[in-house]
């Protein structure tokens, strides 16, 4: 069992606005350098009432995947037929909202869904490297063009979180990617320097 400090009690409370229980994790294992599960995380953001507001509904103006497939709305004469698909049948290519608010594309039968925005990235670009995620640069998960996806290693993205450099402009945030990066060196060499001082004392 993990028993949370003030401070990771902080931090959840002021992170957990607009993020799904998996970011959440990720940037919480991130900036205390933990290994916690998302079970953990979710336990928690229950005992304490926390409400990221998301609800995993469609935005307004959202278009089905399957808008003008015939049969796709009503009920159909030979939709259960002994053998046939379940109801509830989504074929491949469909997509949903997940729980965390992202938007995903089912790969494969029965049951393979991957996030949309990964697979357009990893299209252009090959796999998301170890250690690294993807950010949309104007904050909305519902934009998936190539250019509003900014690749980040875990320890910009942490400090992206802590300098709130996420905002509603991808060029912005991509310059707050930069200073994140600055701001991570700086942190370094003051590491470096009161080690050096320790060592000399």
């Amino acid at each position: 069992m993990h028993y949370f400090t003030s401070e990771q009690a902080e931090f959840l409370k002021e992170h957990v606005c607009g993020r799904g229980n998996v970011e959440l994790t990720e940037i919480f294992n991130a900036h205390f350098d933990l290994s916690l599960g998302l079970n953990q995380i979710k336990a928690y953001k229950k005992n304490h009432k926390l409400d990221s507001g998301l609800d995993g509904r469609f935005p307004t103006g959202h278009v089905p995947a399957n808008k003008g497939v015939k049969g796709a709305g009503g009920w159909e004469p030979t939709q259960f037929k002994k053998g046939g698909m379940p109801w509830n049948y989504k074929p491949v290519g469909s997509e949903r909202v997940n729980s965390e608010g992202y938007v995903d594309i089912k790969i494969a039968d029965p049951n393979k869904w991957r996030a949309k925005h990964v697979l357009a990235w990893e299209d252009a670009n090959g796999p998301v490297p170890k250690g690294h995620v993807l950010i949309f640069g104007d904050g909305n998960k519902f934009n998936i063009e190539l250019n509003n996806l900014i690749l980040a290693s875990r320890k910009q993205l942490v400090r992206l979180n802590q300098l709130k450099l996420i905002g509603d402009n991808t060029e912005l945030t991509r310059t707050g990617v930069i200073i994140a990066d600055i701001c991570n060196r700086i942190g370094e060499r003051k590491r470096a320097t009161c080690r050096k001082e320790n060592i000399n004392a």
